[in-house]
């Protein structure tokens, strides 16, 4: 039981991370004064060409 609840709890983890994922390029897809607008924190990271990325959703906690 114990490797399907840590299967479960993996799933959910990757599950988030793209759905968080998705929003963010649907974000980063608007103009730059559309993002500034609605307060969007990477707005300034954006224009400079600074990309972060899913990569490390498993690491991070």
């Amino acid at each position: 039981m114990f490797i399907l609840s840590s299967i479960g709890r993996l799933a959910t983890e990757f599950s988030a991370a793209r759905a968080r994922y998705q929003t963010e390029r649907a974000i980063h897809s608007l103009p730059i004064e559309l993002q500034k607008d609605i307060g969007w924190p990477e707005a300034a990271d954006a224009k400079a060409g600074l990309h972060y990325g899913v990569g490390t959703w498993a690491g991070a906690k």
